[in-house]
């Protein structure tokens, strides 16, 4: 009723009365169809002034203040520095996007090319012969072309980088406190010898989702060649605390070619393996002690630490140090051919033979034997040379007894993402099992990823659904169970799709984007 009234225009006679006058409701049981029976005059619509609206020289001036005070040189340098900073994301922008056309071109070739090329093309066009879940896994590197996020990321990085070492020093001093408790003679030399030490990150490998989603801190001791390793536990919402995980001891190697000899200063570094038997620390969970052996990756050091160090202790090249330097170049080329075979399909290929090989493993021991090896090989269609399989079995199976896990197995041949990748994937799952059980409902996971900011939704083509359902697809394919992923499975995911993804800030993006890490 009210706009029915305001729509009405006001009569000759109403516009003389005062503008309060408009303001009287109508009388009861009048309507504004009633009232306009009553008031039979047509509206009146005031004439329109055209010759004052035309532009004048004075209006078109910009009147700029003459008292206007100058930019101080604070404000000029902030001025610079953001000009620079967007320079530069825009010339990264270009480069990435420059790349990324001469791939599309490398990889799709034209219709006409394939025709005329058909019979030339052979074996690469059987290797470009995407299946629907490779093109919608694929949707997923999408996320790394918003030039805009990558300022983002770096910022957030950069805090997180600062409450890190926040937290490494409260740790180192929390432990230092604990060690001097447990000497019986406290004095000034015990505490020098006790800084003298390394500091370094590590994570369990394990395709248990509790286990590998541990957190660890360790210390290694210069003076008598010890170690110590402490589990991070969370306290309420805001407490952090560190308790003993391997106690303090000197240790050595249990696998490889170092088995049997004590760990030493050149043992620690970003990647190495540190092995331990379950056998010999009975306070360790009840799932880690069903392994015979605890394998522990190290994830961070403290370089400045560990590199002062290692100029004070000589340490001299040995035979096992060069046999080492001679494995890690077999399976360099070995993965450096794979990968070529995999770098459209990683994630269908990984996600599939993590399955396949869960279903070869009847005992649940992670063993499987030469000819299931040799069989994977086949079925994925994987081509790898006799040669080259010889080579790498016989640096695996070190213990002759011919059976090799299949992690480490394809760890080796196929190789696996850096520590910096691999810490975001755990805080991706660690986000989503919020109850530490070491799998996600598929219900959570669809829940909480975010398809907002994917490129193609923000420019029309896909609705955020469509982006969303492409990813529950593909990673429904590496379930073992239809209703559940396991971290184990949601590694395998990101392995295959890091894969073709170069730059490690591109592949940050492609988490942190939907997953709002």
């Amino acid at each position: 009723m009210d706009l029915e009234v305001k729509g009405v225009a006001a009569s000759p006679r109403s516009q003389t009365q005062s503008f309060s006058g408009r303001r009287k409701p109508l009388q009861q049981g009048w309507t504004s169809k009633s009232w306009a029976i009553q008031n039979p005059c047509r509206p009146v619509v005031p004439r329109l002034d055209l010759g004052s609206l035309v532009d004048s020289d004075d209006e078109e001036q910009d009147i700029i203040p003459e008292d206007l005070p100058a930019p101080t040189s604070k404000y000029k340098l902030k001025y610079q520095q953001y000009k620079t900073e967007m320079k530069e994301g825009y010339k990264q922008y270009c480069q990435r996007n420059a790349e990324k056309t001469k791939s599309n071109i490398r990889y799709q070739p034209s219709p006409r090319n394939k025709t005329d090329n058909k019979n030339a093309q052979g074996e690469e066009a059987v290797m470009d012969d995407l299946t629907t879940l490779d093109r919608k896994a694929l949707l997923q590197q999408r996320y790394a072309d918003n030039p805009y996020h990558a300022q983002q990321s770096t910022r957030k990085s950069n805090a997180e980088i600062v409450a890190a070492e926040k937290k490494k020093q409260s740790v180192a001093e929390q432990v230092m406190l604990d060690h001097l408790c447990r000497i019986k003679t406290h004095s000034t030399l015990t505490e020098n010898m006790l800084s003298h030490k390394v500091q370094f990150d590590c994570r369990i490998i394990s395709r248990n989702g509790r286990d590998a989603c541990r957190e660890l801190v360790g210390f290694f001791f210069i003076h008598d060649q010890s170690l110590t390793i402490y589990e991070y536990r969370q306290f309420g919402k805001n407490r952090t605390n560190v308790l003993p995980f391997i106690k303090k001891s000197t240790y050595s190697h249990q696998c490889g070619r170092r088995k049997g000899k004590q760990y030493q200063l050149g043992d620690f570094y970003i990647g190495a393996n540190l092995t331990f038997l379950s056998s010999d620390h009975l306070r360790l969970p009840e799932s880690i002690k069903e392994n015979t052996l605890l394998i522990l990756r190290i994830t961070n050091i403290d370089r400045v630490a560990s590199d002062d160090l290692r100029t004070d202790s000589v340490q001299q090249e040995d035979d096992t140090t060069r046999q080492e330097a001679n494995d890690r170049l077999v399976f360099k080329a070995i993965q450096d051919k794979l990968k070529e075979q995999l770098h459209k399909r990683g994630v269908r290929i990984l996600t599939a033979m993590g399955k396949y090989f869960q279903q070869l493993d009847k005992e649940r021991n992670g063993l499987l034997d030469k000819a299931d090896f040799k069989q994977a090989l086949k079925v994925f269609h994987l081509e790898m040379s006799e040669k080259d399989f010889e080579s790498s079995w016989q640096i695996l199976n070190e213990n002759g007894n011919g059976r090799v896990d299949y992690g480490e197995f394809r760890r080796a041949i196929i190789g696996e993402m850096n520590e910096y990748r691999k810490s975001f994937v755990r805080k991706a799952f660690m986000k989503l099992d919020f109850n530490k059980t070491g799998s996600v409902p598929i219900i959570d996971i669809r829940k909480c990823y975010c398809a907002k900011k994917h490129p193609q939704v923000i420019s029309g083509h896909s609705t955020e659904e469509e982006i969303k359902l492409s990813f529950l697809d593909t990673l429904k394919e590496a379930c073992s169970k239809s209703d559940e992923v396991s971290y184990g499975e949601f590694e395998d995911y990101y392995e295959g799709l890091s894969i073709g993804v170069v730059d490690d800030e591109d592949f940050v993006t492609i988490l942190r984007t939907p997953w709002g890490l």
